[in-house]
């Protein structure tokens, strides 16, 4: 028997043309996600209120939380992460390697040191569909890690082809970083999810952690116990802590990425093409 058996799909709203990016946000009750392709992002309140938090959004993809409840976005338009500030202002936070423009950040994660992790793979600007048509002026797709506090970027991963969305195990020590290249590359490109030791800012001992199909692994996330909720072309697969595949959550739309929230962190929120869905685990 799956251990996802039983869950229930609701499908919330559907607003967008490309859903990604949800965070929980505690304090308002809410989750806010990105429409990427609409330019736009948006808030659903848990009492059903669905409103435009920001318009443009710059193609905001991947989203977080930091330390102090301020939402951390990648933008594919500038290229660059920035953070909104307690009073709704946007603030940038880093745009360029060694005075070079990143490709377009797509996915970030907050570790509890303060440190901000983002991957940035070329999708925002291989066309004008999410972000502006460009060259890249790097010579890969990398894993990042920046400090705020102290203003220093490093590069942590060189390894990964295609890097998307990432997320941390509980204790922190790993980073798991989804690897979907097989789209630029069918014969040699990868769809799995890849796993780091973290050793300060950088990451160590790559390796594959577990293969992910139909489609590609995009974004996902990580529950208290370890598991992985990844999105794939037709739903959720769960896999345990040891890269085991434990079920699947169906969802009729094509899943691009998922996050935990509600008021007792058990309510898994989905962004499927035009929609945000949520099932309640229930832990």
């Amino acid at each position: 028997m799956s251990v996802t058996d039983g869950l229930i799909l609701e499908k919330l709203c559907s607003p967008a043309i490309w859903a990604e990016g949800p965070v929980w946000l505690p304090q308002q009750d809410a989750v806010v996600f990105s429409d990427v392709k609409g330019n736009r992002m948006f808030r659903w309140q848990r009492n059903g209120e669905l409103s435009l938090w920001r318009s443009p959004s710059h193609y905001a993809n991947g989203n977080a939380l930091d330390r102090e409840g301020r939402v951390v976005s990648c933008e594919h338009g500038r290229r660059a992460i920035s953070r909104t500030e307690a009073d709704g202002s946007v603030r940038l936070l880093v745009e360029k390697v060694d005075g070079k423009r990143f490709n377009s950040p797509n996915d970030v994660v907050v570790r509890s040191d303060g440190t901000i992790w983002f991957t940035d793979p070329p999708y925002g600007i291989i066309s004008d569909d999410e972000g502006y048509h460009a060259h890249s002026q790097v010579i890969g797709c990398y894993v990042y890690c920046f400090d705020p506090a102290t203003r220093q970027l490093s590069i942590a991963a060189s390894d990964v082809q295609r890097p998307n969305g990432l997320a941390f195990s509980p204790d922190e020590s790993l980073l798991y970083v989804a690897d979907m290249s097989v789209i630029d590359f069918p014969t040699l490109g990868r769809r799995e999810l890849r796993v780091y030791r973290v050793d300060g800012m950088q990451l160590v001992d790559g390796r594959q952690f577990a293969g992910v199909d139909p489609g590609i692994p995009d974004g996902f996330c990580v529950d208290p116990q370890g598991s992985i909720w990844c999105s794939c072309d037709d739903g959720v697969i769960l896999f345990d802590s040891q890269g085991q595949r434990q079920g699947k959550i169906a969802v009729p739309e094509r899943v691009s990425n998922c996050t935990f929230g509600g008021p007792d962190g058990d309510e898994l929120y989905i962004t499927a093409t035009t929609s945000l869905y949520r099932v309640r685990i229930g832990r």
